[in-house]
């Protein structure tokens, strides 16, 4: 199974040389690794200038975008840079953070998973971060959501999904879209992943209201809005992000933002996350 991988990363000398080598040594290594230095000030591009010379499949090119640390678009427009330098002579293309360790044996798990379900579109282990020198799942999401550092798409269902959306929430929309689309991601509790840079720790401050941006232009109507705002800032142990992100809400749509999922789709999110929402409290 080919792997090929783009990791978008903007001033990230300090992980950048241990990300590549966990990527280049796996036990089944990618075939290609594009990383893309999107308008990095620092030693990034030095480093993995050093490691192409070590590792063939390692390869860089350059994008020049906003200074800012916002998520979302920025990270997808890196993305595209990169995956615009790759042939379609892939069976799983990655979207990796740069600020990652991965286990050796990360990729072979993650092919024997796609081998064995031909219905599984994505799948990832998950993200542990360091806290008083232990390591730690990064509790943000529930156990069952992949996160956007670790995404890995097999080909047919990337095709199928129409690729990744240029907003917010793109890591989530994917998920949803590719079930619409019959297919099935699943994540694997063995694969820890050593996560280096814990999640929104470079975010601007003006990024506050995005995540209600991104509820508005999923089409979860403003019920579903609430209960993942809810939710959302409860694990991030921040209650007044529960205001920010309803404020992002109401300010999408008063501004009529534009969705990023069609009708059809809006309503099968809607109509699984009412599914999930009823398990949980019926316990089905």
């Amino acid at each position: 199974m080919r792997f090929y991988v783009v990791i978008p990363a903007h001033n990230e000398e300090a992980f950048i040389r241990d990300c590549l080598i966990s990527l280049a040594e796996q036990s089944l290594p990618p075939k290609k690794i594009i990383v893309v230095d999107d308008n990095s000030n620092d030693q990034t591009a030095q480093i993995v200038n050093e490691l192409i010379q070590r590792y063939p499949c390692i390869d860089m090119v350059q994008h020049q975008s906003s200074e800012k640390h916002l998520p979302g678009e920025k990270i997808i427009n890196a993305f595209y840079k990169g995956f615009e330098q790759l042939d379609d002579a892939f069976d799983v293309v990655c979207k990796f953070d740069a600020d990652l360790i991965f286990p050796k044996n990360y990729l072979e798990t993650i092919a024997k998973h796609y081998k064995n379900d031909p219905k599984l579109g994505l799948i990832a282990g998950h993200c542990y971060i360091e806290k008083n020198k232990q390591w730690i799942l990064e509790n943000l999401t529930s156990n069952d959501h992949i996160r956007g550092p670790l995404k890995a798409y097999r080909k047919a269902c990337f095709e199928a999904i129409g690729g990744l959306k240029k907003s917010m929430g793109w890591d989530t929309i994917d998920e949803l879209v590719a079930l619409y689309n019959g297919w099935s991601f699943r994540t694997d509790d063995t694969l820890h992943v050593k996560h280096m840079k814990p999640t929104g720790s470079t975010y601007n401050k003006n990024a506050k209201y995005y995540q209600g941006i991104a509820l508005y232009k999923m089409r979860n109507g403003f019920v579903l809005a609430f209960l993942s705002a809810l939710k959302l800032a409860y694990k991030k142990r921040k209650m007044r992000l529960f205001l920010d992100y309803l404020m992002g809400y109401l300010k999408a749509w008063r501004m009529k933002i534009p969705f990023i999922v069609s009708a059809d789709e809006g309503a099968f999110i809607r109509k699984y996350r009412w599914q999930k929402i009823k398990k949980l409290i019926l316990g089905d």
